[in-house]
């Protein structure tokens, strides 16, 4: 067993070998809780919870923290329109997330750090880097001194001459425009905490640098995050540590984004494509089998109509384990995985490569139902479980329904309701009245087989 990632900071394929044997460190940047989360912002949490369930299957014991940003320029400035604390807007949003990382099937973090709970390790970690010479006071605000860190721009492969000057380069008497602020000095009327430098509040780079320290120890496996993230924040959490002399992440993880029209998510999009919003037009699983099924790397261009059409693919699934377990009844077997899904999902997560494996299983169980083979389907079955398990989709260990989901639960009764009404008609061989129920459900897009155990269902489109 070799589980290989793509390292951000090599820019290479590199053969995961932990700290610690049987034991793995993870640190996801998480939301910054200014507003409720659409579909891009919501990708990262999936992708890295199928990473996650990777490494459990692969039997590591994993740590896995996702911080909450909940204090912010846009979180203080969204609380000041609305006429509300930014701790209102913040905690609002926070459980807007956990909502939306909850419906579509994310294992909760071992821990969920909050940057205002972790004022004084960032206060200690900031004056560690003042004595060391990596930092400086300045009115209040203290500078991170990018030119005291030779190795400033390795991870994003920038050259510190080439670069521009950091979003708060309008500070007079920074040493360089390129220094960005850890702590920015109190204004009126804007949240604070008190510091040696004076009251204030946290830049966000020096947040991750704290948290991460502080619950995975100054060395740790993997930090994860969106390929937004990289430069800045990625690289100044680096600067950060490495400089206070902590070893800091081994592997670097990105995830690319979710676009539209081909441009990357954003708020200016409206409320159609909040993820609350989204789960009333499709299911939560269709929509995390879409996020699921291609590689976490590569941009993903949304529409509903694409999530739907993967639907059709995921509800092939769910058909063949409806089927199989009518079959079967009760001879079912423990789950388990082809060889060719493991070895494509320790090749760097290759989920396109995994699902290609999870289709041919499907496939071949249908063939092993229809030739009334027990055996061949309940070792399909097993291993379409096993491998769901492992992408977060198993069905029988999905959370509870949205609106859609309970929408789904009604369309199940009346159809079921049709299919007795059918079966009726035909047991007392009124085919006519049967042949029209059928043709009915067709003309919807639901397809009726039949089979020894009675008739069974899919849709089609």
């Amino acid at each position: 067993m070799t589980i290989r990632f793509h390292d951000t900071a090599t820019r290479s394929v590199r053969e995961f070998v932990p700290l610690e044997p049987g034991r793995v460190g993870v640190y996801l940047c998480g939301a910054t809780v200014q507003a409720p989360p659409h579909v891009g912002h919501i990708r990262s949490g999936v992708a890295f919870d199928v990473m996650r369930r990777w490494l459990i299957a692969r039997g590591f014991d994993v740590t896995f923290i996702r911080n909450v940003t909940d204090i912010d320029d846009k979180i203080i400035n969204n609380g000041i329109k609305a006429g509300q604390p930014y701790w209102r807007i913040a905690m609002d949003n926070e459980r807007a997330f956990a909502d939306a990382y909850a419906t579509l099937g994310c294992l909760p973090p071992t821990y969920e750090p909050r940057a205002t709970g972790h004022i004084t390790e960032m206060v200690t970690l900031m004056q560690r880097l003042i004595d060391m010479g990596h930092a400086y006071e300045l009115d209040g605000d203290v500078y991170f001194d990018v030119q005291s860190f030779a190795d400033y721009g390795q991870l994003s492969g920038q050259r510190p001459d080439e670069m521009v000057a950091s979003s708060d380069s309008a500070s007079k008497g920074k040493r360089d425009p390129r220094d960005f602020a850890m702590w920015k000095a109190a204004k009126p009327g804007e949240p604070s905490w008190p510091t040696p430098w004076g009251p204030g509040r946290p830049g966000w780079h020096i947040e991750c640098s704290a948290m991460a320290g502080k619950y995975l120890g100054p060395q740790f496996d993997i930090h994860a995050g969106g390929l937004d993230l990289i430069f800045p924040h990625h690289e100044n959490e680096i600067a950060q540590s490495k400089a206070a002399g902590d070893a800091f992440a081994n592997y670097w993880l990105h995830n690319a984004w979710v676009t539209t029209a081909g441009e990357k998510m954003s708020k200016s999009l409206g409320n159609s494509l909040l993820v609350s919003e989204v789960v009333t037009r499709v299911r939560p699983i269709d929509l995390r089998y879409y996020l699921t099924s291609v590689h976490y790397r590569s941009m993903l261009e949304y529409s509903d109509a694409s999530v739907r059409e993967a639907g059709q693919a995921f509800r092939r699934i769910e058909g063949f384990l409806d089927r199989a377990e009518g079959l079967l009844k009760d001879a079912l077997l423990e789950p388990t995985r082809p060889v060719a899904f493991d070895n494509a999902m320790d090749d760097d997560l290759s989920v396109a490569q995994a699902c290609g494996v999870l289709h041919d299983t499907v496939h071949a169980g249908n063939a092993a139902i229809a030739e009334q083979d027990l055996p061949a389907t309940a070792q399909a079955h097993a291993e379409v479980i096993g491998m769901l398990d492992v992408l977060g989709l198993n069905p029988h260990a999905w959370p509870g329904q949205s609106g859609a989901d309970a929408g789904a639960e009604v369309i199940d009764g009346l159809i079921a309701a049709l299919l007795r009404q059918r079966q009726d008609a035909r047991t007392r061989k009124d085919f006519g009245a049967a042949d029209a129920i059928r043709d009915g459900l067709d003309a919807l897009g639901v397809r009726i087989e039949d089979t020894p155990q009675g008739a069974r269902w899919s849709l089609e489109r």
